[in-house]
C-alpha cells in the first residue's frame, strides 16, 4: 500500500513553485483529483490556516498540515487538497539532479 512519505527523497532539486493560494483562489482542478506529471514531485507548503491531502483511488491515505508543515506530493499520485481552515499554501516542484550517484 501505498503512503504519503515524511520527506522529499534525497537527489531531488526545487526548480519551481506555484503562486501562493488561499481558499478563495484555490483552483478547482487541485480540490479535485489530479496528478503531478512523471518525475515531478511537489512539496506543498502551509503558511496559514490548515488543509487536508488525500490521495485518490486505487490509493488510500491522508495528511493534515498546518502552518509551518508540509506534505510530500509524490509524482503522478491522484490526489487532491481542501482547505479545512482559511489560510494560505503554495506547491514548490521538485525534480531529481541529473547525474546524482543515488540513481
Amino acid at each position: 500500500m501505498l503512503t504519503i512519505p515524511l520527506h522529499m527523497p534525497a537527489g531531488f532539486e526545487a526548480y519551481g513553485r506555484s503562486p501562493e493560494f488561499t481558499p478563495e483562489t484555490l483552483p478547482a482542478r487541485l480540490q479535485s483529483a489530479h496528478s503531478t506529471k512523471a518525475g515531478t514531485w511537489g512539496l506543498l507548503h502551509v503558511l496559514e490556516g490548515e488543509v487536508l491531502f488525500q490521495l485518490e483511488p486505487p490509493y488510500r491515505g491522508e495528511r493534515r498540515a498546518r502552518a509551518g508543515e508540509t506534505i510530500v506530493i509524490e509524482a503522478e499520485v491522484p490526489h487532491h487538497v481542501v482547505f479545512t481552515e482559511a489560510g494560505r499554501i503554495y506547491i514548490e516542484f521538485y525534480r531529481k539532479v541529473e547525474g546524482d550517484a543515488a540513481s
